[in-house]
């Protein structure tokens, strides 16, 4: 069945319109009703109307509902919520997130991490709901703007009678002059009230702060901005924040870029007992006052992925980091959040020694972090099969690394030489006299094949080790999306200004034999409202009770 929505001034508007384009006669079945006309979006058809939507229409139906919306956003609010209930994985620099939770908050902590609340804003569920919101707001947005800005932009001054009688603000009553003059006279003081005015054929629309009714979409655009930026920061390049150690005096390469930060020097004061007042002195805790890394911030030039050669460093940047005064170049951040003052191994000279004839193979030097692969020593050779920086067990026995600090560090060697077998013996070697006792190297050598009764590494005095006094943690952090963050929420302010410090206003008024009827509208206000229609018309010499204009309906 076709449905006739050609209204009586000849008007075709399409499926789904509730006021007529052109004249605002409302289409509904009840002419003679009173009740107030919808006018949200001024009647205009939406293709969210449909009454025979297909496939797509079902899905443009889903994502312009408003109800959906805020069920979303309530969605992603309560999984943001989730999200801050424990620590987030990102918030580490190295640890065992399958034990982590478990071992500080129990079986709550476990069923938390399987839940994958522990990375809830890197989460599928989290990004979907996101894009969700987001095409929400573009499909919310097109399916009322458009419509909203066509009935604007091109609205009929003369309305029907009934469009202005079911208004909120109404007036109707007698004028004593020509309508056409009183009319032609009401445009003055209109314009006084800051009113745009339009006249034709004895009617008389007049209206204001239009633009207030783009407020609510400006919210969208910002909206959809900041979305979007939230989600390009996941792509490679735009965002970047990760915590890491800088030992002092050595230059560590920022993974994923070409600079090089050097730990140049660390230092740490503390509140004396004068300066701490008398319940924290009763702690007997020891508070830092500062801690400062006095860092060099390098680029490389060349050979920065060539490992067999040193890259080449130009000195870019120095900068003293202390707590919220970051190191910043080219968009890079580097903050201060943490230090370590527990002495670490960087390095140790041990020396192979035949423990059978008591002779000496000479000297090496390795390294803990970045280790030679292989040492050729007298007629032995030693190749690195694997090393663990914090050397530990897990369930099975096998040998794992808790960190990449290197708070317990271990090597294991495959040894090749005279009266050893021709593919070689495994050897394990802890540099740290307390871990190899801790640990038992002996035993767990006897187990690779007993070559500890045959060799053995040692370090023989302390000038043959070195060590890092103290560690500072550092969080690096590039956010080249911030920019369009910080301008999407612009855009949102400035929405929200338009829509609640203005309001859009009309009057449309027409004379019909000496009788005046005055319809008007607002978006919010009406008390306003009405006492705007109320002045002009004791401008216009009738005198209106302010209450006396307000429309009731049924």
């Amino acid at each position: 069945m076709i449905e006739n929505t050609k209204c009586e001034c000849g008007h075709q508007n399409r499926v789904g319109t509730v006021l007529c384009e052109s004249c605002g006669k409302p289409l509904d079945d009840r002419g003679n009703s009173k009740e107030l006309l919808e006018m949200r979006y001024d009647g205009v058809a939406r293709r969210s109307q449909r009454v025979n939507p297909n496939f797509i229409d079902r899905i443009w139906n889903f994502f312009s509902s408003v109800k959906v919306a805020v069920y979303l956003i309530i969605f992603t609010l309560v999984g943001a919520m989730l999200g801050t209930i424990f620590e987030q994985e990102s918030n580490f620099i190295n640890f065992d997130p399958s034990t982590f939770y478990k071992n500080k908050y129990g079986q709550i902590g476990e069923i938390y991490y399987k839940l994958g609340l522990s990375h809830t804003y890197e989460s599928w569920w989290f990004v979907l709901l996101l894009v969700m919101i987001g095409a929400s707001l573009v499909i919310c947005s097109l399916d009322r703007v458009l419509p909203l800005y066509k009935a604007l932009s091109k609205q009929r001054i003369p309305k029907h009678m009934q469009f202005l009688t079911r208004q909120k603000v109404v007036y109707q009553g007698p004028v004593v002059e020509e309508g056409s003059d009183w009319v032609e006279r009401a445009v003055k003081p209109l314009r006084k009230k800051g009113y745009r005015v339009h006249t034709e054929k004895g009617a008389l629309l007049a209206e204001k702060q239009r633009f207030s009714r783009w407020g609510p979409y400006i919210i969208h655009i910002g909206l959809i901005i900041f979305l979007l930026a939230v989600l390009f920061r996941g792509l490679p390049g735009l965002h970047y924040d990760q915590h890491y150690w800088f030992p002092e005096g050595e230059e560590t390469k920022i993974p994923g870029t070409n600079l090089y930060l050097e730990n140049e020097k660390f230092r740490v004061e503390y509140y004396s007992e004068d300066e701490m007042s008398e319940a924290f002195r009763k702690t007997g805790k020891v508070v830092p006052k500062l801690f400062e890394t006095k860092a060099v911030l390098y680029e490389c030039t060349a050979d920065c992925d060539d490992p067999s050669k040193e890259p080449q460093l130009k000195e870019v940047k120095r900068h003293a980091i202390q707590v919220n005064d970051p190191l910043t170049y080219k968009g890079l951040r580097v903050y201060q959040f943490d230090f370590d003052l527990t002495p670490k191994l960087r390095s140790v000279q041990p020396v192979l020694v035949n423990k059978v004839t008591g002779e000496q193979y000479g000297k090496f030097k390795l390294e803990m972090v970045n280790p030679q692969q292989e040492f050729k020593l007298g007629p032995y050779t030693l190749e690195l099969k694997n090393k663990f920086l914090d050397f530990s067990l897990n369930e099975q026995g096998q040998p794992i690394s808790k960190s990449k600090d290197p708070n317990a560090p271990a090597f294991l060697f495959v040894v090749k030489g005279p009266d050893l077998p021709e593919e070689g013996s495994q050897f394990i070697y802890f540099p740290k006299q307390i871990d190899k006792e801790r640990f038992q190297q002996d035993a767990i050598n006897e187990k690779l094949g007993g070559l500890q009764n045959k060799l053995e590494l040692d370090v023989q005095s302390m000038e043959d080790v070195d060590i890092i006094a103290s560690s500072s943690y550092l969080n690096i952090r590039i956010d080249r999306a911030m920019p369009f963050v910080w301008l999407g929420l612009g855009i949102v302010m400035l929405g929200l200004i338009m829509s609640f410090y203005w309001q859009h206003r009309r009057i449309w008024l027409r004379i019909d034999e000496g009788i005046l009827t005055l319809g008007a509208h607002t978006t919010k206000n009406w008390f306003g409202m009405r006492r705007e229609v109320s002045s002009f018309l004791s401008t216009m010499g009738i005198e209106a009770d302010e209450k006396s204009l307000e429309n009731g309906g049924e």
